[in-house]
Protein backbone atom coordinates (compact mmCIF):
# COMPACT_ATOMS: atom_id res chain seq x y z
CA UNK A 1 0.00 0.00 0.00
CA UNK A 2 2.08 3.22 -1.20
CA UNK A 3 1.28 6.13 -0.22
CA UNK A 4 0.66 9.39 -1.66
CA UNK A 5 3.05 12.00 0.14
CA UNK A 6 0.27 15.75 0.12
CA UNK A 7 2.75 18.54 1.32
CA UNK A 8 0.78 21.82 1.10
CA UNK A 9 1.04 22.99 4.71
CA UNK A 10 3.82 24.25 6.39
CA UNK A 11 2.62 23.50 9.83
CA UNK A 12 2.09 20.44 11.75
CA UNK A 13 -1.92 19.30 10.85
CA UNK A 14 -5.02 19.50 12.57
CA UNK A 15 -8.34 17.82 11.42
CA UNK A 16 -8.78 16.20 7.96
CA UNK A 17 -12.34 15.75 6.36
CA UNK A 18 -13.77 14.00 3.33
CA UNK A 19 -16.92 15.48 1.69
CA UNK A 20 -19.87 13.78 1.04
CA UNK A 21 -18.73 12.22 -2.20
CA UNK A 22 -15.53 11.15 -1.21
CA UNK A 23 -13.72 13.08 -4.15
CA UNK A 24 -12.05 16.10 -2.45
CA UNK A 25 -10.36 15.96 1.30
CA UNK A 26 -10.11 19.34 3.15
CA UNK A 27 -7.25 19.58 5.45
CA UNK A 28 -6.64 22.28 8.33
CA UNK A 29 -3.15 22.82 9.93
CA UNK A 30 -1.62 25.31 11.99
CA UNK A 31 -0.40 27.18 8.97
CA UNK A 32 -3.65 29.57 8.71
CA UNK A 33 -4.77 27.79 5.51
CA UNK A 34 -7.29 24.72 5.20
CA UNK A 35 -6.64 23.45 1.94
CA UNK A 36 -8.52 21.69 -0.83
CA UNK A 37 -7.53 18.03 -2.80
CA UNK A 38 -8.38 15.76 -5.23
CA UNK A 39 -8.66 12.18 -2.65
CA UNK A 40 -7.75 9.97 -5.59
CA UNK A 41 -4.38 11.34 -6.25
CA UNK A 42 -3.38 13.78 -3.88
CA UNK A 43 -4.02 16.79 -6.16
CA UNK A 44 -3.92 20.02 -4.79
CA UNK A 45 -6.88 21.98 -5.69
CA UNK A 46 -6.33 25.52 -3.67
CA UNK A 47 -6.21 27.17 -0.29
CA UNK A 48 -8.59 29.03 1.56
CA UNK A 49 -7.23 32.45 2.42
CA UNK A 50 -8.20 34.40 5.02
CA UNK A 51 -7.92 33.10 8.45
CA UNK A 52 -5.17 34.96 10.79
CA UNK A 53 -4.37 31.94 13.71
CA UNK A 54 -4.16 27.99 13.58
CA UNK A 55 -7.22 26.26 11.58
CA UNK A 56 -8.73 23.52 14.05
CA UNK A 57 -11.29 21.84 12.49
CA UNK A 58 -13.44 21.86 9.55
CA UNK A 59 -16.70 20.60 8.16
CA UNK A 60 -17.92 20.48 4.30
CA UNK A 61 -21.97 21.12 3.26
CA UNK A 62 -23.65 17.52 1.97
CA UNK A 63 -23.69 19.15 -1.45
CA UNK A 64 -19.80 20.41 -1.19
CA UNK A 65 -20.71 23.72 -2.04
CA UNK A 66 -20.19 25.30 1.79
CA UNK A 67 -16.57 24.86 3.71
CA UNK A 68 -16.89 25.77 7.40
CA UNK A 69 -13.52 26.30 9.65
CA UNK A 70 -12.80 27.15 13.03
CA UNK A 71 -9.36 29.04 14.10
CA UNK A 72 -7.46 30.06 17.07
CA UNK A 73 -8.22 33.83 15.46
CA UNK A 74 -11.37 33.60 17.23
CA UNK A 75 -13.47 33.48 14.19
CA UNK A 76 -15.20 30.81 12.39
CA UNK A 77 -15.83 31.00 8.40
CA UNK A 78 -17.80 30.35 5.38
CA UNK A 79 -16.22 29.63 2.94
CA UNK A 80 -17.40 28.65 -1.21
CA UNK A 81 -15.89 25.41 -1.53
CA UNK A 82 -15.49 26.07 -5.44
CA UNK A 83 -14.13 29.58 -5.81
CA UNK A 84 -12.22 29.39 -2.44
CA UNK A 85 -13.83 33.22 -1.13
CA UNK A 86 -15.13 33.81 2.26
CA UNK A 87 -18.89 34.23 2.40
CA UNK A 88 -18.64 35.47 6.26
CA UNK A 89 -17.12 35.14 9.63
CA UNK A 90 -18.50 34.63 12.78
CA UNK A 91 -16.40 36.46 15.11
CA UNK A 92 -16.20 35.08 19.15
CA UNK A 93 -14.19 36.76 22.10
CA UNK A 94 -11.99 33.41 21.79
CA UNK A 95 -10.69 30.84 19.40
CA UNK A 96 -12.90 28.50 18.04
CA UNK A 97 -12.02 24.81 18.06
CA UNK A 98 -14.97 22.41 16.75
CA UNK A 99 -17.05 23.23 14.00
CA UNK A 100 -20.17 21.06 12.93
CA UNK A 101 -22.69 20.80 9.90
CA UNK A 102 -26.25 19.73 10.94
CA UNK A 103 -27.91 17.44 8.57
CA UNK A 104 -29.51 19.23 6.08
CA UNK A 105 -26.97 22.60 6.35
CA UNK A 106 -29.20 24.78 7.87
CA UNK A 107 -27.34 24.90 11.24
CA UNK A 108 -23.79 24.66 12.44
CA UNK A 109 -22.48 24.10 15.47
CA UNK A 110 -19.19 25.72 16.70
CA UNK A 111 -17.58 25.31 19.97
CA UNK A 112 -15.30 28.45 21.78
CA UNK A 113 -12.29 27.73 23.94
CA UNK A 114 -11.78 28.82 27.49
CA UNK A 115 -9.86 32.12 27.50
CA UNK A 116 -9.37 35.34 29.74
CA UNK A 117 -11.72 34.41 32.06
CA UNK A 118 -14.43 33.29 29.73
CA UNK A 119 -15.77 29.38 30.02
CA UNK A 120 -15.52 27.42 27.32
CA UNK A 121 -18.70 27.54 24.95
CA UNK A 122 -21.30 25.62 22.47
CA UNK A 123 -22.36 28.16 19.80
CA UNK A 124 -25.71 26.82 17.31
CA UNK A 125 -25.70 29.18 14.65
CA UNK A 126 -28.62 28.84 11.38
CA UNK A 127 -26.63 29.06 8.11
CA UNK A 128 -28.59 30.81 5.37
CA UNK A 129 -29.46 29.66 2.11
CA UNK A 130 -28.02 32.42 0.74
CA UNK A 131 -24.90 33.96 1.60
CA UNK A 132 -26.33 37.84 1.82
CA UNK A 133 -28.61 36.99 4.49
CA UNK A 134 -26.52 35.27 7.01
CA UNK A 135 -26.24 36.94 10.09
CA UNK A 136 -23.41 35.92 13.14
CA UNK A 137 -26.44 35.85 16.01
CA UNK A 138 -26.25 32.33 17.85
CA UNK A 139 -29.72 30.39 18.06
CA UNK A 140 -28.44 28.91 20.80
CA UNK A 141 -25.02 29.28 23.74
CA UNK A 142 -24.22 26.65 25.91
CA UNK A 143 -22.30 27.72 28.60
CA UNK A 144 -19.35 24.41 28.80
CA UNK A 145 -17.96 22.67 31.23
CA UNK A 146 -14.18 23.63 32.71
CA UNK A 147 -11.72 23.13 30.02
CA UNK A 148 -11.73 23.23 26.31
CA UNK A 149 -14.35 21.21 24.29
CA UNK A 150 -11.99 19.55 21.61
CA UNK A 151 -15.31 18.43 19.48
CA UNK A 152 -18.71 18.60 19.24
CA UNK A 153 -21.43 17.26 16.41
CA UNK A 154 -24.89 16.42 15.90
CA UNK A 155 -26.52 13.91 17.29
CA UNK A 156 -29.33 12.11 15.92
CA UNK A 157 -32.19 13.97 13.83
CA UNK A 158 -29.99 17.60 15.04
CA UNK A 159 -31.76 16.97 18.28
CA UNK A 160 -28.95 16.62 20.16
CA UNK A 161 -25.06 17.81 20.84
CA UNK A 162 -22.63 15.62 21.26
CA UNK A 163 -19.59 17.19 23.19
CA UNK A 164 -16.17 16.20 24.60
CA UNK A 165 -13.00 17.34 25.84
CA UNK A 166 -10.49 18.40 28.42
CA UNK A 167 -12.32 16.81 31.32
CA UNK A 168 -12.81 13.76 29.97
CA UNK A 169 -16.23 13.96 30.17
CA UNK A 170 -18.63 12.94 26.56
CA UNK A 171 -21.70 15.06 26.98
CA UNK A 172 -25.42 15.19 25.06
CA UNK A 173 -27.19 18.56 25.04
CA UNK A 174 -31.44 19.41 23.92
CA UNK A 175 -30.71 21.60 21.26
CA UNK A 176 -34.41 22.78 21.52
CA UNK A 177 -33.58 23.77 25.24
CA UNK A 178 -29.79 23.87 26.19
CA UNK A 179 -30.16 21.22 29.01
CA UNK A 180 -27.67 18.86 29.62
CA UNK A 181 -29.23 15.38 29.37
CA UNK A 182 -26.86 13.09 29.98
CA UNK A 183 -23.12 12.73 30.70
CA UNK A 184 -21.31 9.11 30.17
CA UNK A 185 -20.51 7.04 33.67
CA UNK A 186 -17.19 8.00 34.97
CA UNK A 187 -16.47 4.38 35.76
CA UNK A 188 -15.93 3.39 32.75
CA UNK A 189 -15.33 7.53 30.78
CA UNK A 190 -11.63 8.36 29.92
CA UNK A 191 -9.49 9.14 32.69
CA UNK A 192 -7.90 12.29 30.75
CA UNK A 193 -8.70 14.76 27.83
CA UNK A 194 -10.47 13.31 25.19
CA UNK A 195 -8.88 14.58 21.86
CA UNK A 196 -11.09 13.36 19.00
CA UNK A 197 -14.73 12.16 17.94
CA UNK A 198 -15.88 10.06 14.89
CA UNK A 199 -19.55 9.22 13.91
CA UNK A 200 -20.55 6.04 12.26
CA UNK A 201 -21.57 6.63 8.95
CA UNK A 202 -25.41 5.24 10.35
CA UNK A 203 -24.99 8.25 12.70
CA UNK A 204 -26.11 5.22 15.21
CA UNK A 205 -22.75 5.32 17.78
CA UNK A 206 -19.74 7.23 17.97
CA UNK A 207 -16.19 6.54 18.90
CA UNK A 208 -13.79 8.89 21.15
CA UNK A 209 -9.73 9.27 21.53
CA UNK A 210 -8.20 10.17 24.52
CA UNK A 211 -4.65 10.78 26.22
CA UNK A 212 -5.43 8.10 28.34
CA UNK A 213 -4.31 5.92 25.31
CA UNK A 214 -7.61 4.30 24.96
CA UNK A 215 -10.57 4.49 22.83
CA UNK A 216 -14.13 4.46 23.15
CA UNK A 217 -17.09 3.50 21.28
CA UNK A 218 -20.06 4.43 22.67
CA UNK A 219 -24.01 4.50 21.27
CA UNK A 220 -24.96 7.40 20.03
CA UNK A 221 -28.40 8.17 21.80
CA UNK A 222 -27.87 5.90 25.69
CA UNK A 223 -24.35 7.47 25.66
CA UNK A 224 -23.75 3.40 27.02
CA UNK A 225 -19.56 2.03 26.24
CA UNK A 226 -19.83 -0.53 23.54
CA UNK A 227 -15.85 -1.20 23.25
CA UNK A 228 -12.98 -0.07 24.53
CA UNK A 229 -9.53 -0.08 22.26
CA UNK A 230 -6.06 -0.27 24.48
CA UNK A 231 -3.03 1.36 22.86
CA UNK A 232 0.00 2.16 24.53
CA UNK A 233 0.48 6.16 23.54
CA UNK A 234 -1.91 8.72 23.40
CA UNK A 235 -4.77 9.25 21.07
CA UNK A 236 -4.63 12.25 18.71
CA UNK A 237 -7.35 11.03 16.16
CA UNK A 238 -9.99 8.14 15.80
CA UNK A 239 -11.65 7.12 12.82
CA UNK A 240 -14.66 4.39 11.60
CA UNK A 241 -14.25 2.24 8.28
CA UNK A 242 -17.56 3.04 6.22
CA UNK A 243 -17.32 -0.56 5.34
CA UNK A 244 -15.24 -2.93 7.21
CA UNK A 245 -15.56 -3.76 11.04
CA UNK A 246 -12.53 -1.69 11.56
CA UNK A 247 -11.65 1.51 13.83
CA UNK A 248 -8.38 3.19 13.06
CA UNK A 249 -6.01 5.19 15.89
CA UNK A 250 -3.10 7.40 15.22
CA UNK A 251 -1.24 9.71 17.56
CA UNK A 252 2.19 9.26 19.67
CA UNK A 253 3.99 10.91 22.45
CA UNK A 254 3.99 14.39 23.00
CA UNK A 255 5.49 16.63 20.62
CA UNK A 256 7.99 17.92 22.80
CA UNK A 257 9.16 14.76 23.68
CA UNK A 258 9.17 14.02 19.89
CA UNK A 259 12.81 15.14 19.18
CA UNK A 260 14.71 12.57 22.31
CA UNK A 261 13.79 9.49 20.31
CA UNK A 262 13.91 7.39 17.04
CA UNK A 263 10.79 8.16 14.62
CA UNK A 264 10.54 4.50 14.93
CA UNK A 265 10.37 4.33 18.71
CA UNK A 266 7.47 7.26 18.77
CA UNK A 267 5.02 4.85 17.65
CA UNK A 268 3.71 6.96 14.86
CA UNK A 269 1.43 4.85 13.23
CA UNK A 270 -2.08 4.43 12.67
CA UNK A 271 -3.44 1.08 14.13
CA UNK A 272 -5.89 -0.62 12.69
CA UNK A 273 -8.33 -3.02 15.23
CA UNK A 274 -11.32 -4.99 14.75
CA UNK A 275 -14.32 -3.03 15.79
CA UNK A 276 -16.17 -6.53 16.99
CA UNK A 277 -13.19 -7.96 18.93
CA UNK A 278 -11.28 -4.97 20.38
CA UNK A 279 -7.61 -6.68 18.88
CA UNK A 280 -5.46 -4.88 16.82
CA UNK A 281 -4.86 -6.24 13.50
CA UNK A 282 -2.35 -3.66 11.74
CA UNK A 283 -0.94 -0.62 11.41
CA UNK A 284 0.52 2.00 9.15
CA UNK A 285 3.92 3.44 9.37
CA UNK A 286 5.33 6.86 7.91
CA UNK A 287 4.95 9.70 9.90
CA UNK A 288 8.30 11.47 11.36
CA UNK A 289 5.55 12.98 14.48
CA UNK A 290 2.43 12.29 16.14
CA UNK A 291 -0.51 11.92 13.57
CA UNK A 292 -3.31 14.91 14.50
CA UNK A 293 -5.85 13.65 12.12
CA UNK A 294 -7.46 10.95 10.49
CA UNK A 295 -10.48 10.15 8.27
CA UNK A 296 -11.84 7.43 6.26
CA UNK A 297 -12.64 8.08 2.42
CA UNK A 298 -16.81 7.53 2.84
CA UNK A 299 -16.56 4.26 0.09
CA UNK A 300 -14.30 2.98 2.30
CA UNK A 301 -10.64 2.04 -0.29
CA UNK A 302 -8.54 4.71 1.29
CA UNK A 303 -7.73 6.95 4.49
CA UNK A 304 -5.80 9.70 5.20
CA UNK A 305 -3.66 10.58 8.18
CA UNK A 306 -2.35 14.29 8.96
CA UNK A 307 0.68 14.56 11.38
CA UNK A 308 3.03 16.89 12.95
CA UNK A 309 5.10 16.80 10.75
CA UNK A 310 2.81 19.26 8.06
CA UNK A 311 2.41 15.89 5.35
CA UNK A 312 -1.01 14.54 4.85
CA UNK A 313 -0.84 10.77 3.80
CA UNK A 314 -3.25 9.18 1.71
CA UNK A 315 -3.59 5.26 1.60
CA UNK A 316 -5.56 3.66 -1.01
CA UNK A 317 -6.10 -0.11 0.33
CA UNK A 318 -4.77 -3.37 -1.41
CA UNK A 319 -7.14 -5.81 -2.38
CA UNK A 320 -5.45 -7.82 0.53
CA UNK A 321 -6.89 -5.54 2.90
CA UNK A 322 -10.22 -6.29 1.92
CA UNK A 323 -9.49 -10.02 2.52
CA UNK A 324 -9.16 -9.39 6.08
CA UNK A 325 -11.08 -12.10 7.72
CA UNK A 326 -13.33 -10.30 10.44
CA UNK A 327 -16.33 -12.16 12.12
Amino acid sequence: MRPILMKGHERPLTFLKYNRDGDLLFSCAKDHMPTVWFADNGERLGTYRGHNGAVWCCDVSRDSSRLITGSADQSAKLWDVQSGTQLFTFSFDSPARAVDFAVGDKLAVITTDPFMGLSSAIHVKCIAADPDDQVGDSVLVLKGPQGRINRAVWGPLNKTIISAGEDAVVRIWDTETGKLLQENDKEVGHKKTVTSLAKATDGSHFLTGSLDKSAKLWDIRSLTLIKTYFTERPVNAVAMSPLLNHVVLGGGQDASAVTTTDHRAGKFEAKFYDKILQEEIGGVKGHFGPINALAFNPDGKSFSSGGEDGYVRLHHFDPDYFKIPSI
